[in-house]
């Protein structure tokens, strides 16, 4: 869906996050980032791949990376499934889709027959430089640490 590729700069971004903070991309200039899209929180496969980050987040922290999540909801209900699930690291609440939009991962879904706009599920590694390291647009959500680690 993305058209943006290993080697690409990635998109200056700045939002809110569930608390209200402002988060920008420059935030983590020096840093490894995983930025990682979801179509909607407290949902199944969302909530399975945000626990399997979570479990995993001190590993992150240990290899240099940072962990951030992105989706179109509304910074209460991120702030709600954080939590319900001790989610560790922020979540932006891009009502807007200004970063969604940014890394180009809204557009046409199929679920159970039915077409519709959404997020795809795609997670972005960025070096400390803010060039993407790798696009993973196949997330498995029960195993998605070793899916960016490997």
């Amino acid at each position: 869906m993305t058209t943006l590729k290993v080697g690409d700069k990635a998109p200056d971004f700045e939002a809110k996050d569930q608390e209200g903070n402002t988060i920008k991309l420059s935030d983590y200039s020096g840093k490894k980032l995983v930025l990682f899209f979801y179509p909607k929180a407290s949902t199944p496969g969302c909530t399975a791949e945000a626990c399997n980050l979570r479990d995993n987040y001190q590993t992150f922290l240990a290899k240099g990376y940072d962990v951030l999540g992105v989706s179109a909801d509304s910074a209460k209900r991120q702030q709600n499934w954080i939590n319900k699930h001790e989610l560790p690291f922020p979540l932006l609440a891009d009502e807007d889709k200004t970063v969604i939009n940014a890394f180009g991962i809204w557009g046409p879904k199929k679920f159970m027959g039915r077409e519709y706009d959404g997020i795809h599920r795609t997670t972005f590694v960025i070096d400390e430089n803010g060039v993407i390291e790798e696009v993973i647009a196949k997330v498995k959500t029960k195993d998605h640490t070793a899916q960016i680690l490997d």
